[in-house]
């Protein structure tokens, strides 16, 4: 999996899922820091990525128009923030959450990340 940190996730998160195997990258990585999300949606499905974000309602509907035109994307993981914790503290349960998801088929799909008991 190619994985895009959304500006909200710190680089060490990108490196602790790097150190698991993901091919992870944060948004300031790729230079988008500060950009759109729509710019920041583009840049993950022109470059493969899946996107990691908790930014639902802006995402969800990129994610739907992107669709509703025929075009596809690798897909957008959502991590809430009454599920996890942006802070170093929660860094394991994000990078465990997306571990879950990285062998699924996310192709076009808005998936909410679950918190392992």
């Amino acid at each position: 999996m190619k994985l895009l940190l959304d500006e909200m996730y710190a680089g060490k998160l990108a490196q602790l899922l790097r150190d698991q195997g993901i091919d992870a990258a944060t948004v300031t990585e790729l230079g988008l820091a500060a950009r759109s999300d729509a710019d920041v949606f583009a840049a993950a499905a022109d470059g493969g990525y899946v996107l990691l974000t908790e930014n639902v309602s802006d995402f969800a509907r990129l994610c739907s128009d992107h669709v509703g035109t025929g075009r596809h994307h690798s897909g957008v993981l959502i991590a809430l923030s009454s599920r996890f914790s942006r802070r170093p503290a929660g860094y394991a349960a994000i990078a465990a959450g997306v571990a879950d998801v990285a062998d699924d088929q996310l192709v076009d799909r808005l998936v909410y990340l679950e918190r392992r008991p």
